[in-house]
């Protein structure tokens, strides 16, 4: 009995002295926030918390990341013609981007929407994308390498996918009319193991109409190089997971249709619809 007990209160020790798994965080590790401003021939002064953080911001600039505690935040900005207080709230160690930018009505207020950043792990030679739509444009669909993957997203959503790093063209069309892109194809160059967060803002109307990007670089998870798993704030197109990988011409075996519908059920429990949280002229979200 007296070895049993030394064995176990060996076995606490070195679980207590054991390293936090890698992305762990603790309770007091600060939030970081990336803001950007995405309001076409505007100049905004930041504040965070009432503490300036930034003047006579234009559009495209991207400020930060800032680190924050955990709990809640106001972020304000203020310029001519703009004034909007936005309400925030991060957790520890979690990474977010606050997006000023103009509403889907043309001639509408400036408002605000946060995107947390998917952060977590990603397989080898793969990399993160998010797109979101913060243009004056009514619900687009997103086409990446010439298939629509995304349908129907509104002003303050977003689309994200894992895809194999390298370069690929995404657009943006108008929603189910297979018309001319409102944007692009533009060709975005993806380095492995890294999280593209991209915002299309301004009008099509007045030649505003561009993105705004940054990257972080995100952990390896040791996965297989698969297939991209799509998810976002958006309706998925009819096919949500798809192959980009060379094809081998091999026979699909039993063993392989097996890993297939695992793969399908995992990413419809993966897909989700979300949305920017909003403030502003908007409802909190």
């Amino acid at each position: 009995m007296r070895r049993l007990l030394l064995t176990l209160l060996t076995a606490l020790a070195l679980l207590a002295l054991a390293p936090a798994p890698p992305g762990a965080t603790t309770a007091g590790s600060p939030a970081r926030v990336t803001v950007i401003q995405a309001v076409p021939d505007a100049e905004v002064d930041v504040e965070v918390d009432g503490r300036p953080v930034a003047t006579a911001a234009g559009v495209g600039d991207v400020l930060g990341p800032f680190e924050l505690t955990p709990g809640d935040h106001e972020i304000s900005f203020r310029g001519d013609g703009v004034a909007v207080d936005s309400q925030l709230s991060v957790t520890a160690g979690a990474s977010s981007d606050v997006v000023l930018h103009l509403p889907a009505d043309p001639g509408g207020e400036p408002v605000v929407h946060s995107y947390e950043a998917p952060t977590g792990a990603i397989g080898p030679d793969k990399a993160r994308v998010v797109l979101a739509h913060t243009a004056t444009v009514a619900p687009a669909d997103v086409e990446v390498d010439g298939q629509t993957v995304f349908t129907n997203i509104a002003n303050g959503e977003f689309a994200e996918a894992d895809v194999p790093a390298g370069s690929i063209k995404v657009a943006l069309l108008p929603s189910g009319t297979g018309g001319d892109p409102i944007l692009g194809p533009l060709d975005l160059a993806l380095e492995a193991s890294t999280l593209s967060m991209v915002y299309a803002y301004g009008n099509p109307r007045d030649g505003s109409m561009n993105v705004i990007a940054h990257t972080a670089v995100l952990s390896a998870d040791g996965s297989v190089q698969p297939s991209r798993i799509d998810t976002g704030s958006a309706g998925l197109a009819a096919t949500p997971v798809t192959t980009f990988g060379d094809d081998d011409g091999q026979p699909v075996t039993a063993t392989v249709l097996g890993t297939l519908v695992v793969a399908w059920t995992v990413a419809l429990l993966v897909v989700r619809r979300r949305r920017g949280a909003g403030s502003g002229p908007q409802p909190q979200g």
